[in-house]
């Protein structure tokens, strides 16, 4: 743990298991999650609990990376993407009390080395993003995406494959 570069103390770090050379950057709030070596976070991004980011990404701004999430080595997160935990996410119980941590189940998301994944992009539950996916800007993903496919549109569907 050498050298974290933290552009801006308006932002929350509570419990992170940092890397050496992490960099980020203003209005970052993030808890009880872990970021390793030379990860890149934007500007306004949000890593919950649990949630783990591996070495060299770059997480761009406006990102939500929710409970459950785990990012490999290299990879790159365009801006406002938003993970999903909850294939059924209600705010009360039948009895109308609001929902606590223990009335849901946090379903896991895979996203394995060098994916791309584009700006806007909504990727639910559940799933695993293959290694070197790219995943166009746009996009929600509904299902596994293989490894080298490119995904575009709602739902993604493959494109063509990197070659």
């Amino acid at each position: 743990m050498d050298l974290v570069t933290i552009n801006n103390d308006k932002q929350s770090l509570q419990n992170v298991r940092l890397g050496k050379d992490v960099k980020i950057y203003s209005f970052v709030n993030a808890y009880g999650c872990s970021i390793d070596d030379g990860t890149k976070i934007g500007t306004f991004v949000e890593i919950q609990k649990g949630a783990t980011i591996g070495k060299n990404c770059k997480i761009s701004s406006h990102t939500f990376i929710c409970e459950g999430v785990h990012i490999a080595d290299n990879v790159f997160v365009g801006h406002n993407v938003t993970f999903i935990n909850d294939k059924f996410p209600r705010a009360t119980n039948e009895d109308g009390s609001l929902q606590s941590e223990s009335d849901w189940n946090c379903v896991e998301t895979i996203v394995e080395e060098g994916a791309s994944i584009g700006s806007s992009v909504t990727v639910l539950c559940g799933l695993r993003i293959g290694k070197k996916a790219i995943i166009g800007a746009g996009s929600v993903v509904t299902k596994d995406v293989p490894e080298n496919a490119i995904v575009a549109g709602n739902p993604a569907r493959i494109m063509k494959y990197a070659d």
